[in-house]
């Protein structure tokens, strides 16, 4: 087989329809838009337009609530840690911080505080101190034989 003898399978590639290129080509002049008004012209934008009624989109009642302050927290699962402590990039000697967490690279940054959750098995005797952490997670790391620090939130800013 050669380059020049590579062609697509019959009828997966459809030209385009090219428009306002006459009027044999059978979308000439208006090239398919009709004549005058709003959707005739360029820069059109009628997805939320309804002729002058109250849109649906303001009728319908707002919901929820987003909190303006509100703490984003990093979020690391136990199997994480145990991969990275497997492979050596954590080391558990001392007490692992959360500098040391994005230091080693399992979060990009820390945020507002690092969150631990009990997703994956742990191993490893770690001693942790993070910003928060599931009771899961707290039960989890002390029955490995570590331990789990939490510190405040209000003590992280």
């Amino acid at each position: 087989m050669k380059l020049h003898e590579l062609s697509d399978n019959p009828g997966a590639a459809k030209k385009q329809k090219r428009v306002a290129r006459g009027p044999g080509s059978g979308k000439g002049k208006t090239a398919g838009r009709g004549i005058k008004g709003q959707s005739s012209r360029s820069g059109v934008a009628l997805g939320g337009y309804e002729g002058g009624q109250m849109p649906l989109y303001r009728r319908l009642p707002k919901r929820g609530f987003n909190k303006p302050n509100q703490k984003q927290f990093a979020v690391i699962n136990l199997g994480l840690i145990e991969k990275f402590v497997a492979a050596g990039k954590l080391d558990i000697s001392g007490t692992i911080t959360e500098d040391a967490l994005v230091a080693a690279g399992l979060t990009k940054s820390k945020h507002d505080g690092i969150r631990i959750l009990a997703k994956g098995v742990l191993t490893s005797k770690v001693t942790l101190v993070v910003t928060g952490a599931s009771a899961s997670a707290i039960e989890a790391v002390a029955a490995a034989g570590g331990s789990l620090t939490v510190t405040s939130a209000a003590a992280a800013e």
